[in-house]
């Protein structure tokens, strides 16, 4: 009975520590009412000034506090579905797996009645960012489709069309028509004032369908996450809160209710989540957003350098006190930084007087900036410093490089995608995977007559190994019609070689 008595007294001496601890504690919540802010062509809801803080005095109110920052966001996710259209692939009897490929994907499935068509489907998650009808989600989720439509949270169906794609973040933005719609904006938070240690939450679509706007809550496990492989400008935000195939394109959402995700991919050996989720900052998905609603594209500054690291050793040789900054290597020829005096072997240490720890943070913080805007860099050379004034000239290249990619796929006669968790799942890919998939294949082309299929893991090219669409682009882009080529793929875990003339 005293070990009893004991145990009680533990019991309530923790709740009462509890309630203490979280009396201290002061959490806002948006509620329905929201403004609305006019950015040239883009509304944005912002949360109401006249919500109060709400104390946290009991485990009761935590809990409640959880309950409505759901309630609050949910509204603004829609599950988004697509549909593709593409050539029925034929089977002939001495194929060489000698049976069709149906079962190699884990996506559903429609061919018309006159048997030549198939309509792949795919699902992932948006999240409405204004009252006009402009929702943001991943690239990825609508690349390629020729159908796109939206379910709402009132269960309305609505057909969508694309605003603007941004492949180099990720990012893309549709639209609805707002006629007779209820649409629930979020409000866009500032992505850069969260801490690692804060709780997040995750909504969108895991899966499927029947599981449109799951809530799952972890804390932001850390950010600047870049290398990932996943795009072109990483910045991304991880987090444990759980994010599965599905997922992509909805909301991470902090305590405040505001947008400050949009959730991307996950790190994983499995294929299912492991805890290591990545978003694209609100801040970034902000920037990408206005310039895809106004003017269709993304222009991002250019600087006109190469850039590398800075280590131990590299930091002893230039006489650094420890290892800061960028160095740079390459200077191109006529660009803006060559006009402006900078110098193989400078060494970038601050960029409008904020310190630059790495080639990843400059090359975002550039490509953020505005073509012709001017830019302060504080540089390294020779043991002392120096500050130069760079105009940044726009990165070159953007419209060629879709054209180049036309190119290609049309040259090789099927175009392919860098390996990611969503894809591997429509393709039954298991486990973690390098190397980019075959996405669409024209099944009068050499390359479906030698036997490469839709679904198909390239991991070498002309016996060199493919970890990324870059090494990919890298090897085919100077090839041309009659040159060999030579193909390590993986299928169904087994490898094959396929090797024919362009």
């Amino acid at each position: 009975m005293k070990r009893t008595y004991t145990y009680l007294f533990l019991v309530l001496a923790g709740v009462i520590t509890g309630a203490v601890v979280f009396s201290q504690l002061e959490f806002s919540f948006p509620g329905k009412s929201t403004t609305v802010a006019i950015t040239k062509k883009a509304l944005t809801a912002e949360a109401s000034p006249a919500l109060g803080r709400q104390p946290i005095a009991t485990l009761q109110d935590l809990n409640n506090a959880f309950v409505q920052i759901a309630e609050s966001a949910t509204p603004s996710v829609v599950t988004i579905f697509t549909e593709k259209t593409v050539n029925r692939r034929m089977v002939f009897p001495f194929d060489l797996f000698g049976s069709p490929f149906d079962d190699f994907f884990n996506i559903p499935r429609e061919r018309d009645s006159n048997g030549g068509k198939e309509v792949l489907k795919g699902l992932g998650s948006g999240v409405i960012v204004n009252r006009e009808g402009y929702i943001l989600t991943n690239n990825h989720v609508i690349d390629n489709a020729d159908v796109i439509y939206i379910r709402t949270h009132e269960n309305r169906k609505v057909v969508a069309e694309i605003v603007g794609k941004d492949p180099k973040t990720d990012l893309a933005v549709i639209k609805v028509d707002p006629d007779g719609i209820e649409l629930d904006p979020i409000a866009i938070g500032d992505s850069d004032a969260l801490r690692v240690g804060e709780w997040v939450i995750a909504i969108g679509s895991p899966l499927g369908e029947n599981l449109a706007r799951t809530v799952t809550q972890g804390i932001v496990s850390a950010k600047g996450r870049a290398n990932v492989g996943l795009a072109d400008y990483e910045d991304f935000i991880q987090t444990d809160a759980a994010i599965n195939p599905g997922n992509s394109g909805g909301p991470l959402v902090n305590i405040n209710g505001e947008l400050v995700g949009i959730n991307t991919a996950i790190a994983s050996r499995t294929g299912g989540f492991e805890g290591i989720g990545f978003a694209v900052p609100s801040n970034m998905a902000r920037k990408v957003m206005q310039a895809l609603i106004d003017e269709g594209k993304v222009t991002r500054g250019w600087l006109g350098v190469t850039i590398q690291d800075v280590d131990e050793n590299i930091a002893r040789g230039l006489q650094l006190s420890r290892p800061e900054g960028v160095l740079v290597g390459t200077v191109v020829e006529g660009g803006p930084a060559e006009k402006a005096g900078v110098k193989t072997g400078d060494v970038i240490l601050e960029i409008d007087g904020c310190k630059v720890d790495d080639t990843i943070e400059l090359r975002n913080r550039i490509a953020a900036t505005s073509p012709g805007s001017t830019v302060k860099l504080d540089v390294w050379r020779n043991g002392s410093r120096r500050q130069l004034s760079v105009k940044l000239s726009e990165l070159p290249g953007q419209e060629i490089v879709l054209e180049q990619e036309e190119q290609i796929n049309d040259l090789l006669g099927f175009k392919v995608s860098g390996f990611t968790q969503e894809l591997a799942l429509r393709y039954r890919i298991t486990g973690s995977k390098e190397g980019v998939i075959v996405t669409g294949i024209d099944p009068v082309s050499k390359a479906y007559r030698a036997g490469l299929r839709e679904g198909d893991l390239i991991l070498a090219v002309n016996k060199k190994n493919i970890t990324s669409y870059p090494d990919f682009t890298g090897v085919v882009s100077s090839m041309k019609k009659g040159d060999l080529l030579f193909l390590l793929v993986e299928r169904q875990s087994g490898k094959v070689y396929f090797a024919f003339n362009l």
